[in-house]
């Protein structure tokens, strides 16, 4: 099990950037696959994107895709997801997610631990 910790959430506004970070306390937690999901108020929780442990595979979900981009620092166990031409609509709690295995799939249900969240508010 790794303990995941998320941070660098906050209030910007539309059209800026934030960079979240995710810690794992598990130095093993390198050799995970690595997930974003958020939720918004009243709305499911949604794949963000997801990054294997040697960062040979990625994956983003379409509405983040050309704005977000995911990286990991394995010597760091910290894995990030830098945030660009922030909308509105990428209001929501931010979660980091880990899952065993080389892939980075994109299901809610294949992510074994979760942080506590971080929020972000995007305003217009």
């Amino acid at each position: 099990q790794v303990q995941l910790a998320e941070s660098g959430g906050g209030l910007v506004q539309a059209g800026g950037s934030l960079r979240l970070s995710c810690a794992a306390s598990d130095p093993t937690g390198s050799y995970w696959t690595m997930g974003w999901f958020r939720q918004a108020p009243g709305k499911e929780r949604e794949f963000v994107a997801a990054i294997s442990w040697n960062e040979r595979s990625t994956n983003y979900a379409d509405s983040v895709k050309g704005r977000f981009a995911i990286s990991r620092d394995n010597a760091k166990n910290t894995v990030y997801l830098q945030m660009n031409s922030l909308k509105p609509e990428d209001t929501a709690v931010y979660y980091c997610a880990a899952r065993p295995g080389p892939y980075a799939l994109v299901e809610a249900r294949d992510y074994d631990d979760w942080g506590q969240g971080t929020q972000v508010v995007v305003s217009s």
